[in-house]
């Protein structure tokens, strides 16, 4: 039975130019799991309503529950120290990881990089049936990032044979 691989999945203020990363969330390989709300720095000021739309999180929830950028960097460094550590959305994700740790002056000490490099060639259509069904049977309700990774990672193991489809709950 192959190891899954580590995911990360990051919720940002919106896309393009000026976004920033907002909450990140990461699952491990031994399952384990690391979610944070990122207060934002002054420089970080663009925000699209439609992203709080689809993530829920709001300027206000991150002023109150977010961790400053340094605390998330040390903590992601920490967790994922010499590790790859995988994602769908690789292009937005690397970026918004970099402004993170720019941040918070201190470099990753790992490696992101996207999780089709180590999925086999399949149908688009079929990943997203399948992704959908674990995203069922794990009950995610809400776009968040750890959520994501959860499903992400779990949707991996089931299109590379390791696994079933989860018991719901997650």
């Amino acid at each position: 039975m192959l190891q899954p691989p580590a995911i990360i999945d990051v919720e940002a203020s919106g896309f393009g130019a000026g976004s920033y990363p907002i909450e990140i969330g990461c699952v491990l390989a031994d399952g384990r799991s690391y979610c944070a709300l990122i207060q934002p720095v002054a420089e970080w000021t663009h925000w699209d309503p439609a992203a709080e739309a689809m993530h829920g999180i709001s300027r206000e929830a991150l002023a109150q529950h977010g961790l400053p950028p340094l605390s998330v960097a040390i903590r992601l460094n920490a967790l994922l120290h010499g590790q790859t550590v995988y994602s769908d959305s690789w292009a937005h994700d690397y970026a918004w990881l970099a402004t993170l740790h720019e941040a918070a002056r201190v470099p990753p000490t790992y490696r992101v990089d996207h999780l089709a490099r180590i999925t086999p060639e399949i149908e688009a259509r079929r990943w997203k049936d399948i992704r959908d069904d674990v995203q069922q049977s794990l009950q995610v309700e809400r776009h968040r990032a750890s959520a994501d990774a959860r499903v992400l990672q779990m949707t991996w193991m089931c299109v590379m044979g390791n696994a079933d489809l989860p018991a719901a709950g997650i």
